[in-house]
Parts: C-alpha cells; sequence; structure tokens
C-alpha cells in the first residue's frame, strides 16, 4: 500500500487535546492505525493525555520539541525518536522559533 501525504489535505485541528494553538496534520486513519505527518508552529502544543488502547510512536524530521512523557522533560531534535507505550501519558510543545515537523503512528492495540 502506498500513502502520498502530498494528496491529503492538511487538516488544522485547534487546541488538540486541550493544547495551544493547532497541530497541523495530514492524516491517514484505518481500524488498526493512524498515521500522521504533521507539524507545531511556534508556542503551539498537543495537550497532556493518556494512551488507552493504543500507542504512539514519533519521528522527529525539523526541529526541537519539548515532550513530557510520564512526568519528565525530555527534549527531541531531528532524527530522534519518542515513543509513548499503551497507559502511559504525554504532551508535546514547541517552545522553539520555528515548526516542528514530525511523523507519527498510533497504532490500535487489541487485547
Amino acid at each position: 500500500m502506498k500513502i502520498n501525504f502530498n494528496e491529503i489535505p492538511v487538516q488544522n485541528l485547534k487546541n488538540f487535546k486541550g493544547g495551544e494553538k493547532e497541530l497541523n496534520a495530514r492524516m491517514y486513519s484505518d481500524e488498526n492505525n493512524k498515521i500522521m505527518s504533521s507539524y507545531l508552529v511556534p508556542g503551539a502544543s498537543i495537550g497532556m493525555h493518556q494512551h488507552v488502547g493504543n500507542s504512539e510512536i514519533i519521528y522527529f524530521l525539523k526541529g526541537t520539541a519539548t515532550i513530557i512523557f510520564n512526568g519528565e522533560k525530555l527534549t527531541f531534535k531531528t532524527g530522534e525518536c519518542h515513543y509513548c507505550p499503551e497507559g502511559s501519558f504525554h504532551t508535546m510543545i514547541n517552545e522553539s522559533d520555528e515548526n516542528v515537523e514530525f511523523f507519527a503512528v498510533v497504532p490500535t492495540h487489541n487485547s
């Protein structure tokens, strides 16, 4: 299967999960996965949330992001990856002066 994110319209998700500003994302989803090519502008964030019934893998393509993962503040740069296992909490914040671009996969867990 081929997914061409250039053909998927950008969704501007305001205050995503209670965050600041908006998440800009091109998304593909089915019953098993959500796959996203996204970015956060400076000052934008994704609100703190828990992964229940799924997990999330985020690969950073450009910029520097702050992630608070289960209470620990971490910095991620281009080429690094964040993994949020099922049951864990995280938020992402763009505290920099440039966009943070990332690719994320949220697989559904079937218990």
